[in-house]
């Protein structure tokens, strides 16, 4: 266990931008795979900075796949 509770591991940071790359390019299952890979402490602090910026996983996947869907 890390010693900061809201830290965010680097393979999790990792893993939480090719999730997102992979929603913008329309896997996904690639971007599910990335997701599940993400240990449960990071996804705490994942959560919490996403809320402090007002926003969520869903909203972020959304502007993702919204994005892909756009520039095409």
């Amino acid at each position: 266990m890390s010693a900061d509770p809201l830290a965010v591991r680097p393979l999790a940071a990792a893993h939480l931008r090719d999730a997102l790359t992979a929603a913008q390019r329309g896997h996904l299952p690639e971007a599910l795979g990335a997701l599940m890979s993400i240990d449960a402490e990071s996804w705490r602090g994942i959560e919490h900075r996403l809320a402090v910026l007002g926003s969520t996983l869903p909203n972020l996947l959304d502007t993702a796949t919204t994005e892909r869907t756009e520039n095409q």
